[in-house]
Formats: C-alpha cells, sequence, structure tokens
C-alpha cells in the first residue's frame, strides 16, 4: 500500500467530500431539527453544490485549490455559524497542503492541526460541550498520536474510530454551545448536528484518500 498520493489526485478526496454532504442532505437537516432550525443539511447542501459548480468551470485544481474554493462559498455565501467555522476548517486543509506535490500522513496531520487550528480561533467549544469539537478534538489527537508509527491508512482508520466516538458521546450531552443551547438538558439523546457533519467530512477524507493509497 502507498503511503502518500499526490495533490493533483488528490482532488477525488475533495469530489467525495462534496458528494458525501449532497447525499446527507436530510440526514443532517433532520439531526439539526431537534436544538436547531432543521436546515442545516439545506445550507451545507446549497455550499457544496455551488463549490462543486465552481470547481467543475475550472480547468485544472489539485486538492489544495478544491479545498480553497469549499472555504471561499461557504464563508461568502452561506453564512450562519457553520459558514465561518467549515470555511475555515477547509481553509485549513488547503494552506498547509497547497506548497505540497505528494500528501503523506505527515502533510495531512499538519493539514488536520490547522484546520483545527483555524475553527479553535472562532469558537470557545470544547469536548463536551456537544459540537463539532466533539468529533473534531479526538479526531485530530487520535490522528497526530497514531503518526509517529502507524502507516497512512492505520492513522486514518484510527482518526475515523475516535471521531464516530466523539459523535456518539454527543447524544448524552446536554448542548451548551450554539443554537441547541436554548433547550439544554431536552437536547439529551440526540446528536449534535454540527458534530454529525464534522464526522461525515472526516469519514469522506478517509475514504477518499484511502482509495488512493
Amino acid at each position: 500500500m502507498k503511503q502518500s498520493f499526490t495533490n493533483e489526485a488528490g482532488l477525488t478526496v475533495v469530489i467525495k467530500v462534496i458528494e458525501t454532504i449532497k447525499s446527507n442532505r436530510e440526514y443532517l437537516s433532520e439531526v439539526d431539527s431537534v436544538g436547531g432550525d432543521g436546515d442545516h443539511g439545506i445550507n451545507m447542501n446549497k455550499g457544496f453544490t455551488m463549490a462543486e459548480k465552481e470547481i467543475e468551470g475550472q480547468a485544472q485544481v489539485n486538492m489544495s485549490e478544491g479545498f480553497k474554493i469549499i472555504s471561499g462559498v461557504l464563508v461568502n455565501k452561506i453564512g450562519g455559524s457553520m459558514g465561518p467555522l467549515y470555511g475555515s476548517f477547509f481553509r485549513g486543509l488547503s494552506v498547509a497542503s497547497k506548497k505540497e506535490v505528494e500528501i503523506n500522513k505527515e502533510v495531512f496531520g499538519a493539514m488536520l492541526e490547522k484546520a483545527y487550528q483555524n475553527i479553535a480561533m472562532l469558537t470557545e467549544a470544547k469536548i463536551g460541550d456537544k459540537t463539532l469539537m466533539d468529533v473534531l478534538i479526538p479526531a485530530v489527537e487520535t490522528y497526530q498520536a497514531q503518526a509517529a508509527a502507524g502507516s497512512f491508512a492505520d492513522c486514518l482508520e484510527e482518526m475515523l474510530k475516535a471521531s464516530e466516538a466523539g459523535l456518539e458521546s454527543t447524544k448524552q450531552m446536554a448542548a451548551k454551545v450554539g443554537r441547541a443551547s436554548r433547550i439544554g438538558d431536552r437536547s439529551r439523546g440526540h446528536q449534535d448536528a454540527g458534530a454529525t457533519s464534522c464526522y461525515l467530512m472526516l469519514k469522506a477524507l478517509a475514504e477518499g484518500i484511502k482509495e488512493l493509497l
């Protein structure tokens, strides 16, 4: 199994993320209907569909450029709380990889770290607050811990397990941050919408990369 892929070939990973969000539009809105406005899937689908059209309209786009396009659309055209948060996430993935021809486990680790740092600058949410951070923080930490000794595929597999466990953990939490915090304890028993979309994106990233290794 290979331990890297080219930035150019990585455009398929970008497409995988877009397709994953689009195909989960109803699911994300359904999850969001408990503590939010029930439009998370609609907004995300709108943003990723616009980004997809922009990517298709360009002659040659690599992975980093694809993530940059997603970022720009989410920040400038979607709004709400998730537009800036996920826009920053994808900008981090883009910035940390834009000078790299080959993407190996170290480069992807730096991409995850930058994506996390960008979001952390916009929110004070931490593990236990029932937000996307309950998925993202353990995913990034687990990936970095695994990267010292494991293969690229192993790192991705462990990251995915940690993000899935993080998503599951939000079901038992009372929301402390975001719109769902308005219903507090009544949000228990339901997973968080932002954590759900974050998990889906990390899963798409992992699966998309594994297909290239």
